[in-house]
């Protein structure tokens, strides 16, 4: 039942439309909404949690693409990995490397290029926070059982893909 007063904000929201314009099908909502008030609120408490350092969550982005990485980066590649726009990256990277957290050298193989590391201070701040942020993210999850885990990410894959295939169209 869809009614106003529900504790839920996504189903509150429905309610809303449906007085508003019942023509609406607001179906989607029940999902997608869900999906963006979630990462919303998850990306908000990993804002709180990195506020500690001194970083925002885009430079935390940035510093982890380069930790998962097994060699330097090119900024190209840091920016297909976060999602931030080719501006954003090169912004951040900036600011990063103005506090000692990342370094930028020339490729080898070509001058032009330029490669993104991490320093040891970059390296220690994701070692510490990255851990914060998956307690955090945990917390979301409570309550879930394995089954319903490994049932929840299966389906969010499918969903994932499918906005994979529409941004390219």
């Amino acid at each position: 039942m869809i009614t106003e007063d529900d504790p839920d904000f996504v189903t509150r929201s429905r309610a809303k439309w449906k007085r508003a314009m019942p023509q609406l099908d607001t179906e989607p909502m029940e999902l997608l909404g869900r999906i963006n008030r979630i990462s919303a609120q998850s990306l908000n408490q990993q804002e709180r949690i990195l506020a500690y350092r001194g970083i925002s969550r885009s430079e935390f982005d940035v510093l982890c693409s380069l930790a998962r990485s097994e060699r330097p980066l090119r900024a190209s590649e840091v920016t297909s990995s976060t999602m931030l726009s080719g501006a954003a990256t090169t912004k951040l990277t900036s600011r990063l490397e103005s506090i000692g957290l990342i370094e930028r050298s020339r490729s080898d193989r070509d001058g032009r290029v330029v490669m993104l590391r991490l320093t040891e201070e970059g390296h220690s701040i994701v070692e510490e926070q990255l851990p914060l942020c998956l307690d955090q993210d945990r917390h979301f999850i409570n309550g879930l059982d394995a089954e319903e885990r490994s049932t929840l990410a299966e389906l969010l894959r499918k969903v994932s893909a499918n906005a994979e295939t529409a941004a390219r169209d």
